[in-house]
């Protein structure tokens, strides 16, 4: 509407001719609006924080999506930045390769074999987490290394 007067900045918030705001001007906006609402003050950068969080929760740790929708340049920034927040997650997985995974591994053992659910179930869970293969395999290596009984 505005014609040649807008500049097309690429900005996520701008002023109605397309220029950017101070920031102290965003900062007192967003302040009041914190206040008004009643919520606990946070800096504005902050709802970048916490979006981004919350696109990798929803995205099952898809660290290339969240990183291409936010404008990060590397992964590692995502990695190293946001993933602190699923420890949570991490112990969840823990208990279900526990006790999903290893009670099925110790009736293998005994002659029995793993269900075709289980094998599912746990290829869903490596594909969702593939940080847990290299820790399972790993785990597998360093059981060969242990000494074995002899009768």
């Amino acid at each position: 509407m505005m014609g040649e007067e807008y500049h097309e900045l690429d900005m996520v918030v701008a002023q109605i001719n397309g220029h950017p705001y101070e920031h102290n001007i965003i900062g007192k906006h967003f302040r009041r609006l914190i206040e008004n609402c009643g919520l606990r003050p946070v800096v504005f950068h902050s709802l970048r924080h916490s979006s981004t969080s919350l696109k990798l929760k929803l995205s099952r740790g898809n660290i290339k999506a969240v990183q291409g929708d936010t404008g990060h340049a590397e992964a590692r920034m995502v990695t190293d930045t946001y993933a602190h927040g699923f420890d949570a997650d991490r112990k969840l997985i823990a208990q279900e390769m526990d006790t999903g995974f290893f009670a099925k591994v110790e009736s293998a053992a005994t002659g029995t074999t793993l269900g075709a659910k289980t094998i599912q179930q746990l290829k869903s869970l490596i594909l969702a987490h593939p940080e847990l293969l290299s820790e399972l395999l790993k785990g597998i290596k360093d059981e060969e290394k242990l000494p074995t009984k002899t009768s």
